[in-house]
């Protein structure tokens, strides 16, 4: 790929057609033990990887990220038209290996294999169960729901929409997450507005109906119904069955108050009244939960006049998030007796939707280079996620976020004003306007303040104070934003600022002797930075 400037993170070990990924430290003096560690080791552009198969070499640098590089080719005609080569481009083989390790320890007999398109899909089988697993870590192949042999885990910036959560009750989303040269992975459980919940592989099983965690068990255990008979208890003789079908009513209707649906309540009331005589205990409950109902039924009321107003707010301020969202909620909870103004919103709604479908599913500007095209398909898909959800970690909210500024960046003006509206909307959702300047310049590198303290690692910035809240030595940032992952700007800055000034100066970048002072090592040589940094002072 000529002319590509993405630096090269991940790489696989011993060969061209290993399975064996690393990922590369990202700052010169963590690349200095990486390489003592695997002295022995040779690292290449893997098959497996979308790579070219030839071997790499590490580049190390103080003013930028280190990374991976191919070794100089003679002829001076080798060109890699690997495409993925940030620090997920390995996450494929980290998950394969993840599986693999994981069914051994639950003691499933069972195989794992790589899909095309690489890098995309995994699938994970089993000897002894019908259906597998098959992990979509993007969306370039979509999940299908119903099919019988796998079961779908989707990757977090993989689009879902709130109908399908409320008709399956909850997804199962996989993550990677770096460990300092390798990807750990994690398991999430998400259900309709309930955030997701992380798990380690260690707390995931396999049951008949598929993929379980802790947070399964608890949505399956709240959403149980009980079954008319069920409760073992035995009436007085003249009256079976009367009492213990009324205890099962009120439950229902129980949980017809709870999950708020109107059309639930009316219809066990109307099989409440219908019940033959009661012995007084249970006659004296009913009557008590029936007239609690009238109280209910008004809230209900106002809520749903509620409901329809924000419909028609929302449409107003081509909020399509909130559209979507408000619009399911009315399918649910106001399914019934609709007058013909709330139908006029709602009709009013669905086409704010079909627009904004439409307008993404149109071709793009013939002419467009595929990068960018491709960049368009995957902001609108990763638009269509996070308004889709209402419920997000911090965590979750920033990887999206990331990666549609990201897609945003590369598509530039290919993305309708509209969208392009949306992603400022969303980004400053996750706390950073001025992520959106940056990606604003298709030329110039988009940075986010979430990610500023990856350029100095904690030991670095932890042993210092920061300026800005105040944090001594030790203590993490007081940050009032709940994006803020990091310590502040200024904290990590002020080490930037000195590692420049050292850099102008000619001092050592790892043990800061000055010019002319030899390096603090046990040879008495300099640190292979210092040369680096000599040979490329003395080449420019």
């Amino acid at each position: 790929m000529p002319g590509d400037k993405r630096r090269i993170q991940t790489a696989v070990l011993g060969g061209a057609e290993s399975e064996e990924p690393l990922l590369l430290p990202l700052e010169a003096i963590e690349l200095e033990a990486f390489r003592q560690r695997h002295v022995e080791d040779t690292f290449w552009c893997g098959l497996l990887l979308g790579g070219c198969g030839t071997q790499l070499t590490t580049k190390l640098y103080t003013d930028r990220v280190c990374h991976f590089s191919h070794l100089p080719d003679p002829t001076g005609l080798h060109v890699c038209e690997r495409r993925a080569r940030g620090v997920g481009s390995a996450d494929h083989l980290y998950a394969k290996s993840a599986a693999a390790a994981w069914l051994r320890d639950q003691g499933h007999q069972g195989a794992v294999h790589l899909r095309e398109p690489l890098g995309s899909v995994v699938d994970v089988t089993f000897e002894h169960q019908p259906r597998g697993l098959r992990l979509h870590l993007d969306d370039t192949v979509a999940p299908v729901w119903d099919d019988e042999t796998m079961e779908p885990v989707l990757g977090v910036s993989v689009p879902v929409d709130d109908a399908t959560l409320v008709r399956r009750w909850y997804v199962h989303r996989i993550r990677l997450e770096s460990q300092g040269t390798a990807r750990d992975v994690r398991i999430g459980t998400e259900a309709f507005a309930r955030p997701t919940r992380w798990f380690t592989l260690q707390e995931c099983s396999i049951t008949e109906r598929g993929l379980s965690t802790p947070a399964v068990e608890e949505i399956s255990a709240a959403r149980r119904v009980p079954r008319s008979g069920g409760t073992g208890y035995r009436p007085a003789v003249g009256a079976p069955n009367t009492a213990a079908r009324a205890k099962a009513l009120l439950r229902r209707l129980a949980e017809g108050r709870k999950l708020e649906s109107v059309v639930l309540v009316t219809s066990v009331v109307e099989e409440i009244r219908a019940l033959g005589p009661l012995d007084p205990p249970t006659r004296s409950q009913v009557d008590q939960a029936l007239q609690d109902l009238d109280q209910w039924f008004t809230v209900q009321a106002k809520a749903r006049r509620d409901l329809f107003t924000r419909i028609e707010q929302a449409v107003q301020d081509q909020d399509t998030a909130e559209v979507r969202h408000l619009l399911l909620l009315a399918n649910v909870k106001a399914s019934h007796e609709r007058t013909v103004d709330e139908e006029a919103a709602l009709v009013a709604a669905a086409e704010h939707l079909a627009a904004v479908a439409a307008r993404r599913r149109a071709a793009p500007q013939p002419g467009l280079p595929t990068s960018v095209v491709i960049a368009r398909h995957r902001a609108g898909s990763l638009l269509d996620d996070l308004e889709g959800r209402r419920s997000m970690e911090t965590a979750e909210l920033r990887a999206l976020v990331d990666a549609l500024v990201q897609e945003a960046a590369t598509a530039g003006d290919a993305l309708s004003p509209e969208d392009q509206a949306l992603v400022q909307r969303w980004v400053a959702r996750a706390g950073s306007n001025r992520a959106v300047a940056r990606a604003a310049s298709r030329d110039r590198p988009v940075s986010y303040p979430w990610s500023m303290h990856d350029k100095v690692a904690r030991r670095f910035w932890i042993a210092r104070s920061c300026p800005r809240c105040g944090a001594e030595a030790g203590q993490d940032c007081q940050a009032a934003e709940p994006w803020r992952r990091g310590p502040h700007e200024e904290r990590t800055q002020l080490i930037l600022d000195e590692r420049k000034a050292r850099q102008r100066r000619g001092t050592c970048p790892v043990c800061g002797r000055p010019p002319g002072e030899a390096c603090a090592t046990t040879n008495g040589g300099p640190h292979p930075a210092r040369m680096a940094r000599k040979n490329r002072a003395s080449s420019s």
